[in-house]
């Protein structure tokens, strides 16, 4: 495990200190930052697996930070915030976050998320020896598990990890209709709560849509089936 290194970027230096000291015994490598500038620098001489990251940063705020690095990296992001309300939660998952702690938080709950993220991101990395079997395609879809590429009709499509499993999910059945509950506890790998988590997978379907669908508002591959759930739709041409 100490090849994994994640990036705390946290301006509360005590709160910075406490997390990057948990995550530290539990055998991670650890950078810590105070700003969200000083974030971009450390990108550009490190490699990370997962960032902690603040919401109320000086100056650039988190929120701006996390765009960013969603423009140039697909690393999984978990958001910290004492801002606890739905508004926020939202806007951090629809700007690409994949995962969600407000504060005050319990170190246990922190590192049983960190372990969870970095558990599906790992998972979905190449790994010398794979094969071309875990390459999903399917009516101009194609889902590369060793590269953690997706392309739609031949076209690159940047996805976040959450997105990226949630697309894995559906297009492993096609037709198969997976309820909210089905993805969230497959995706998030927690239990399902209705009133947050039935939002939180709808910001992220909603999402994914935006990117791999030529029409968003009349969808050619994510099909919802009202009441129940949602469905890789169309189909497939052979």
């Amino acid at each position: 495990m100490n090849e994994i290194q994640i990036l705390v970027v946290e301006d509360d230096l005590e709160i910075c200190q406490l997390v990057a000291h948990a995550l530290v015994k539990e055998g991670y490598r650890v950078d810590t930052v105070h700003n969200g500038a000083d974030t971009f620098h450390r990108f550009k001489h490190g490699s990370y697996d997962l960032i902690v990251l603040d919401i109320m940063l000086p100056g650039m705020d988190g929120l701006e930070v996390l765009r960013r690095i969603r423009e140039e990296y697909q690393v999984p992001v978990l958001i910290l915030s004492a801002k606890d309300t739905e508004v926020d939660k939202i806007l951090g998952l629809g700007l690409g976050a994949d995962d969600y702690l407000t504060k005050p938080f319990l170190v246990g709950e922190l590192l049983a998320r960190v372990k969870a993220n970095l558990r599906r991101y790992l998972y979905f990395q190449p790994k010398e020896g794979d094969k071309a079997s875990s390459v999903l395609t399917y009516n101009g879809l194609k889902l590369d598990c060793n590269t953690f590429e997706v392309n739609v009709h031949g076209q690159s499509i940047p996805l976040t990890s959450k997105e990226f499993s949630i697309l894995k999910l559906l297009m492993s059945e096609p037709q198969r209709v997976f309820t909210k509950s089905q993805i969230f506890e497959h995706v998030w790998d927690e239990s399902y709560s209705l009133e947050v988590d039935d939002n939180t997978v709808m910001v992220h379907i909603r999402r994914l849509r935006t990117k791999i669908e030529a029409d968003p508002s009349n969808p050619d591959y994510i099909q919802t089936v009202w009441g129940i759930g949602y469905r890789l739709s169309g189909k497939e041409q052979v």
